[in-house]
């Protein structure tokens, strides 16, 4: 063994560990007789990289797999991105304007060819990140949405469905991104209120000298609009029937309608219609067998039918047309307003509704099974209260529009003859559909014209569980994996990825997807603000690793991460994580710096050693039983505590002290073994959320072979322990605590021996004729001597009460009144709980619906209660 350093250099030491984890391919995974325990990465864009989304939830990720393979399953986390059609055609464009071109000077096969350079150039630099953070992902599996496998699946997934009858094409009303030209589904559109104005504007009713007002938000649709509608029953406009009005700035003639979808108590009562900007608005037009004006161009600029406004900008246009209303005098009035604004999800723009034909999927015989599947926990939900919003998306889904006006992506394979359409994975399976259907021969491949558009990115990523290991193609390796164990994933793409993938599983292989889905919180800032670069409080993830190492950094985000809360993220929890790896590298040190003598060391020091080893092995398997119940419940963060506390407190401050030898003395070589293997068992549960720091210990405590790496060792199981020793140790670290705060209060050197009487009681015989217990006492309170007594002493001391133990420290000087103090406030307190538990043991409901041993361990806990107020009692009366 080389000497250690003295501190714990993270850097070296995990890149050290990784390239030795990858050489060794302890992260592939192949099928054989062992249990498997698969996970998919949820694919992050090509174009991503690395931020405290993705690490949080690749951290809990990696700690699942890690957990996994101690537990002795085959381990396989398959990561892969996503090619995320808008966000990187937006980077290629943005490229090739760099180069002085521009996408419309390009053909669709040479700008897909700059499209693959840039991705093969840039992208995937997210999956290289990762490893920095320590992802055991098995590399070698490494899958891309637009690879050749996935590709081929994900275009016989959409000719599956076209042949039973599952998919369609349609002209509807759409959410449109402008700034990308595509169309977006109901689930890429966020919605959020914004401030805005209300213009009330002023309609001629033709041969009257009246008006009808109405109130928009967008005054630019007036050039669009083709009616005015009211409510049937609204008396204030039952004169017009029959009757039309003008529209302002264009003068065109259009209808009064009576419809039953306005509202007579909302605004003014009276709607404008405009059926090819609005969803609503088309419907009414198609009761009312409106005419259809499109008004904007892709790009949200005026088309040829927006008189004087044409080629300027929706918003642009706005203003002007506010001033043009207020200068014919058909503007009533202007109110500030707050509403529900939609923008695209991938470019922030505000969303425009648009008239357009594109590709459905048919999703209410598709969301039945995958409903029932997790309201029944075929597919559990942690936590469990997403249940409830899944639920309302699948009970009031609609059909997903699929088709993107993009050429970065999974070309859709229709295919165009004359008027009909023919679906097939080819051009040359397609040419003989149209051959047979048409009985024409003659038809060459050149005739067919192919479907300009591209699927949806969430198309591809809903086969991701099973298209992963080609499982639309081969049965090798998915009836082996499939379903999946587990998915990590954040709450916001529950209805556009997760609902997906259960209904895609359900449809393709009859079978769940994932057993168990654990939704992370969003990563907020202290002021619970959601991190992002515009508002400048999100730290750079790279950063933190190299300021942290990736272990401190791990710990940080999971110890402030509640089981599908939000995590409210402070550096500060990072620096504890690095100083958690400090405090481990410490004990180490010491550990490996003791002397192993078995001749020279005295056998009640060793037994005082084996004592305290068996209590901490009792309470290592306690705490080994409650990891096992919070791994169940994707308890993370309390995991994280747990083992943090127990290892700084349990081991560190109190068996190592208790432990270990006086300086220069030897430590007996069983004691030595006893605590390595202790040691040894904390690092492997510790590895899956610190794998670093772990596997360096783990490697330092004694002599490896060379395959015998903690990456691959076995999770410690249950054995019997001495769970007696508990409550002696306990009152041992109450002790020993009070006795220090004695020193304190009273400036006597934490290391000048002392004299400890106990009033005689059953505590006090058992700390008295415990040899061990007694030992450690002396040792780790520096005590002299340790007396029975019968009364309090009539010299200077210090009073304790530690549970139902009154103990003296013999001391040459007291502050009466100090010690008098501490007493009253330790009398408030007994009394407080005494109270507590008289108001519980009072309760009949729950005296009569408690089980027995519950309510006897209240009684106890009255009586020990009660047995302190009079020790406390009697304290202050001998204090006088």
């Amino acid at each position: 063994m080389t000497e250690l350093a003295a501190r714990y250099e993270a850097g070296s030491i995990e890149k050290k560990w990784y390239k030795i984890w990858m050489e060794k391919d302890y992260f592939k995974s192949v099928p054989d007789d062992r249990e498997p325990y698969a996970m998919v990465i949820p694919p992050p864009n090509v174009t991503g990289v690395l931020h405290m989304g993705h690490m949080l939830n690749n951290s809990i990720q990696d700690i699942l797999i890690r957990k996994a393979r101690l537990d002795g399953k085959n381990a396989c986390w398959v990561p892969g991105t996503d090619h995320a059609s808008i966000a990187t055609e937006a980077k290629v464009v943005k490229w090739l304007r760099e180069k002085g071109m521009t996408k419309g000077s390009l053909s669709r096969e040479e700008f897909m060819k700059y499209a693959w350079e840039w991705t093969d150039k840039y992208g995937g630099i997210i999956l290289n990140q990762l490893q920095k953070l320590g992802a055991s992902c098995d590399w070698s599996r490494t899958a891309f949405t637009m690879d050749e496998v996935r590709s081929d699946q994900v275009i016989n997934a959409f000719v599956d469905l076209y042949n039973r009858g599952k998919l369609y094409r349609g002209l509807r009303m759409v959410n449109w991104d402008s700034e990308a030209k595509t169309v977006l589904s109901n689930e890429e559109v966020l919605y959020s209120e914004e401030r805005s104005k209300l213009y009330y504007v002023k309609y001629k009713v033709e041969d009257t000298d009246e008006y009808i007002t109405i109130a928009t938000t967008r005054p630019e649709t007036i050039l669009a609009d083709t009616a005015i509608a009211v409510h049937p029953g609204d008396e204030r406009f039952t004169r017009f029937k029959g009757k039309r009005v003008r529209v302002p700035i264009v003068n065109r003639s259009v209808p009064i309608v009576f419809d039953e979808y306005v509202e007579k108590d909302f605004g003014t009562g009276a709607l404008k219609i405009t059926p090819a900007h609005d969803m609503n608005d088309y419907e009414i037009g198609l009761r009312h067998d409106l005419e259809v004006i499109n008004i904007l161009n892709e790009d949200a600029t005026i088309n040829k039918n927006g008189a004087q406004y044409v080629g300027k900008d929706r918003f642009e246009t706005r203003k002007k047309i506010v001033i043009d209303l207020e200068e014919a005098g058909q503007l009533e009035k202007v109110e500030e307003y707050t509403n529900n604004v939609g923008r695209s999800e991938r470019t922030n723009s505000i969303v425009e509704p648009r008239l357009s034909k594109q590709w459905y999927v048919k999703m209410e015989k598709l969301a039945g099974p995958a409903l029932d599947a997790v309201m029944e926990d075929s597919v559990r939900f942690f936590p469990e209260n997403m249940k409830n919003t899944y639920r309302h998306w699948m009970e009031n889904i609609r059909d997903w529009c699929i088709s993107r006006q993009l050429w970065w992506g999974h070309r859709i394979p229709a295919y165009y003859y004359r008027d009909e359409v023919f679906v097939a994975a080819t051009r040359e399976e397609a040419l003989e559909l149209a051959k047979k259907k048409l009985d024409n021969n003659e038809i060459v491949a050149s005739d067919l014209k192919q479907d300009e558009d591209v699927l949806d990115t969430w198309f591809s990523s809903w086969l991701w569980p099973f298209s992963v290991f080609n499982g639309m193609r081969s049965s090798e390796e998915v009836n082996y994996y499939y379903p999946t164990a587990s998915l990590v994933t954040g709450w916001d793409i529950i209805f556009l990825w997760v609902a997906r993938m259960i209904m895609a599983g359900y449809e393709w292989k009859g079978e769940r997807p994932f057993k168990e889905v654990y939704f992370t919180g969003m990563v907020r800032d202290k002021q619970r603000r959601k991190m992002s670069k515009s508002l400048g409080n999100s730290p750079d993830a790279l950063e933190l690793i190299d300021q942290f190492g990736a272990d401190g950094v791990r710990f940080g985000l999971l110890s402030s991460s509640p089981a599908g809360g939000d995590l409210l993220f402070d550096e500060k929890l990072c620096e504890q994580g690095r100083n958690f790896s400090n405090k481990m590298w410490n004990a180490l040190r010491l550990v490996k710096g003791w002397k192993i003598d078995d001749s020279s060391v005295r056998p009640e020091d060793v037994e005082m050693r084996l004592l305290a080893i068996r209590w901490f092995e009792g309470q290592f398997y306690e705490l080994l039983d409650e990891l096992d119940a919070d791994f169940r419940q994707y308890r993370l963060s309390d995991i994280a505590m747990k083992l943090y506390n127990f290892i700084w407190n349990e081991f560190c401050s109190w068996l190592l002290e208790m432990v270990k030898p006086a300086y220069g003395d030897p430590i007996d070589l069983e004691s030595y073994k006893l605590i390595n293997q202790l040691l040894e068992n904390l690092m492997i549960v510790l590895h899956p959320f610190m794998p670093f720091i772990t596997e360096e210990i783990y490697q330092n405590i004694r002599g490896r072979e060379e395959d015998d790496h903690i990456i691959i060792a076995k999770w410690p199981q249950r054995k019997e322990s001495d769970n007696s020793l508990s409550e002696g140790f306990a009152l041992l670290k109450i002790l020993v605590t009070s006795i220090r705060d004695v020193r304190n209060k009273n400036q006597i050197k934490q290391k000048e021996l002392l004299t400890l009487q106990f009033m005689k009681s059953e505590s006090a015989a058992m700390m008295v004729n415990s040899h061990g217990l007694k030992n450690l006492l002396r040792k780790m309170g520096y005590v002299k001597d340790i007396e029975l007594v019968s009364e309090a002493p009539t010299v200077p001391h210090g009073n304790i009460v530690a549970q139902t133990l009154k103990a003296f420290v013999l001391l040459p000087n007291i502050n009466l009144e100090e010690e008098r103090e501490k007493l009253l406030a330790d009398l408030e307190y007994a009394k407080g709980f005494v109270k507590k538990i008289e108001g519980k043991l009072k309760n009949e409901r729950f005296v009569n619906n408690a089980p027995e041993a519950v309510v006897e361990k209240e009684r106890k806990k009255l009586n020990d209660g009660l047995s302190r107020v009079a020790m406390l009692q009697e304290s202050l009366e001998r204090l006088g």
